[in-house]
C-alpha cells in the first residue's frame, strides 16, 4: 500500500473548535453594542483619513495600482483618493498598504500587538465589490461597521494571550485570519465555507516578522497588512468556489499550526467573541508613532519648552517605558530609513524634544539629517519600569505609560513627565473625538479641494445618515 494510501485511509475529523467558533461568530453574532458601533464610525472616518495622508508619499503610491500597468478594471473596486478600480484581490492590498502605511490607524496592545483597521483592506473591498456586481442586494455601510467590529474582535481577542512575536511571526496573520472570516460572510459565503476559507488562513502559515527589525527594517512592515487583506480576499472567493478545507488545521499532529509554528501550544482563548476590542481599541490621534512611543512623545512635547534653548547642555536623557517598548522600539545606532526610524523610540523622543512635535514628514531623510537628532538618541538611556509593564497587561488598566526626564550637565534637570494613557486611548476618547475629528478633516482637505471633501466630512459626522448610505455611493465619495 501506497503512503498516499494510507494517509488517505483516514477519517476527516471534526473542524478545530476555534475555526467553528470564529466563523459562527463572523456569520451570526448580532452585535448591540452602541459604543461599538460609535467607535467603530471613528476607526472608519480615521482609517479614510491615514488613507489620504498616506497619498502624499510617493514611496506608498508607487504600490498602488493593479499588479500589470494598465489593467484597471471598469466597474470594480474603488480604491480611495485614486482613479483606480481592481478586482477584489487587488483592491484588498491597495486600501490595506493606504490605510496602513503611515503607521498612524488603530492599534491593539496585548501579548501580540497589531492594527485591527488593517482589516479595511479586505473588507471595503468586498463591500464595494459586492454593492458594485448586482448579483447580491447592495451593502450599507452599517453593514460595514459590522464587519470591521467582528474583524476586531477576532484579531483583538486571539492577540490578548498569544504572542505571536515569540515565535518570530508577524501579527499581519491575524489580519489574515480575522480578514478572511469577514470577507467570507460579506461575499455570501455559507458557515462550511467560512470555516474551510479560515482553516486555510491558517494553514498559510505566518509572515516572519524580519522586516521590523533591524538591521533588516524596511517598507515591507507597510505594506504587509495590504498584502494579508488580499490573501484574505483571495482565499474567501476561493471557499466560495468550492475550495475544500483542512478540518484540524490547527490541532493536526506534526503538521498542524500548533505544533509546526506554535511550539506545540494551543491558542488561550480568554473571552468569547463580542465587542470588546473595538470598544477599548487605541486610536493614533497626535502623532504617526508607533504606539508604544505614543505617550513618549507626548511627554517629550511637554519638556519642549524647559529644553529648547539648553539642547548643548543636556547630559542625559532617561526614558522609563514598559517592556515590549524596550524589545520592540529601543534601538541604537544607525538608523536606514523612514520604517526604521519611526520604529525607534529614542528618534520618536528626540524629534518633539526639538521641534515640538512629531509629523511624518519628521521620519524622511532629509529631516533626518538634522544632527541634532543623533545627538540626542546618543544621550538617551531606555529602562524598563515594571509598574508600567504590569499595568499595560491588566485588562481593566490596559496603560501604554512612558516617562521622559532631561538632565542637565550643570547638575539641574527637567520635570519627570510620566503619561500613563494616550490621548486615543478608552479613558480619555472624549479628549480625542474632536482630535480625529480634525485630523481626518485635514486629510481629506489635503487631498480633494473643500467642495470635494465637506460632503464626507459631514457624512461620517451623522451616525444615522452614514449607516444607511450604501457603500457603492460612500466609495464613489472618496475616488478621484
Amino acid at each position: 500500500m501506497s503512503v498516499s494510501s494510507i494517509n488517505n485511509s483516514a477519517e476527516r475529523p471534526a473542524p478545530d473548535e476555534l475555526l467553528v467558533n470564529i466563523a459562527d461568530y463572523a456569520l451570526n453574532a448580532g452585535i448591540d453594542s452602541r459604543e461599538a458601533y460609535d467607535t467603530a464610525r471613528l476607526c472608519l472616518m480615521d482609517s479614510i483619513g491615514c488613507m489620504m495622508l498616506a497619498l502624499n508619499f510617493p514611496a506608498c503610491t508607487s504600490f498602488l495600482g493593479p499588479v500589470v500597468p494598465g489593467a484597471n478594471l471598469p466597474g470594480g473596486v474603488r480604491v480611495p483618493g485614486t482613479n483606480f478600480e481592481l478586482d477584489p484581490v487587488q483592491g484588498a492590498f491597495n486600501i490595506g498598504c493606504l490605510v496602513r502605511w503611515l503607521d498612524y490607524n488603530d492599534t491593539w496592545l496585548a501579548a501580540e500587538w497589531g492594527h485591527p483597521s488593517d482589516n479595511l483592506g479586505a473588507i471595503l473591498s468586498c463591500a464595494d465589490y459586492v454593492s458594485r456586481n448586482g448579483e447580491r442586494p447592495p451593502l450599507v455601510m452599517r453593514d460595514v461597521l459590522t464587519a470591521m467590529i467582528k474583524a476586531h474582535e477576532i484579531q483583538g481577542v486571539l492577540a490578548l494571550e498569544n504572542a505571536f512575536n515569540r515565535v518570530g511571526l508577524d501579527h499581519v496573520l491575524l489580519v489574515r485570519v480575522a480578514s478572511t472570516a469577514v470577507a467570507t460572510v460579506l461575499l455570501g459565503g455559507s458557515r462550511e465555507q467560512i470555516i474551510n476559507a479560515v482553516a486555510n488562513a491558517w494553514l498559510d502559515g505566518g509572515a516572519l516578522r524580519t522586516y521590523r527589525h533591524a538591521p533588516n527594517t524596511g517598507s515591507r512592515k507597510s505594506w504587509a497588512a495590504g498584502d494579508a487583506a488580499s490573501r484574505a480576499v483571495r482565499l474567501a472567493l476561493l471557499a466560495l468556489r468550492g475550495m475544500a478545507g483542512c478540518p484540524s488545521a490547527l490541532t493536526a499532529r506534526t503538521w498542524g499550526f500548533y505544533d509546526a509554528l506554535f511550539k506545540g501550544q494551543r491558542f488561550a482563548i480568554p473571552r468569547p467573541f463580542g465587542s470588546y476590542v473595538m470598544e477599548n481599541v487605541l486610536f493614533k490621534v497626535s502623532y504617526p508613532a508607533e504606539f508604544h512611543a505614543q505617550t513618549a512623545v507626548e511627554a517629550a512635547v511637554i519638556l519642549h519648552p524647559q529644553v529648547t534653548g539648553r539642547l548643548d547642555a543636556i547630559d542625559r536623557i532617561v526614558i522609563e517605558t514598559q517592556e515590549p517598548g524596550v524589545r520592540i522600539i529601543d534601538k541604537t545606532g544607525p538608523l536606514a530609513n523612514p520604517a526604521d526610524r519611526d520604529h525607534c523610540l529614542q528618534y520618536m523622543v528626540a524629534v518633539p524634544l526639538i521641534h515640538g512635535t512629531l509629523e511624518a514628514g519628521h521620519y524622511e531623510d532629509d529631516a533626518a539629517r538634522d544632527p541634532r537628532i543623533d545627538a540626542l538618541r546618543q544621550k538617551m538611556q531606555v529602562v524598563e519600569n515594571r509598574r508600567f509593564s504590569v499595568d499595560y497587561l491588566d485588562p481593566e488598566r490596559r496603560s501604554i505609560a512612558n516617562a521622559v526626564q532631561v538632565f542637565f550637565a550643570d547638575g539641574t534637570s527637567s520635570e519627570r513627565i510620566e503619561v500613563e494613557f494616550p490621548i486615543g486611548h478608552r479613558r480619555r476618547r472624549a479628549q480625542a473625538v474632536p482630535l480625529l475629528r480634525q485630523k481626518f478633516a485635514g486629510a481629506m482637505e489635503s487631498r480633494f479641494p473643500a467642495q470635494r471633501a465637506e460632503p464626507a466630512i459631514r457624512l461620517l459626522s451623522d451616525a444615522e445618515r452614514l449607516d444607511a448610505t450604501q457603500v457603492s455611493k460612500f466609495m464613489g465619495m472618496l475616488t478621484g
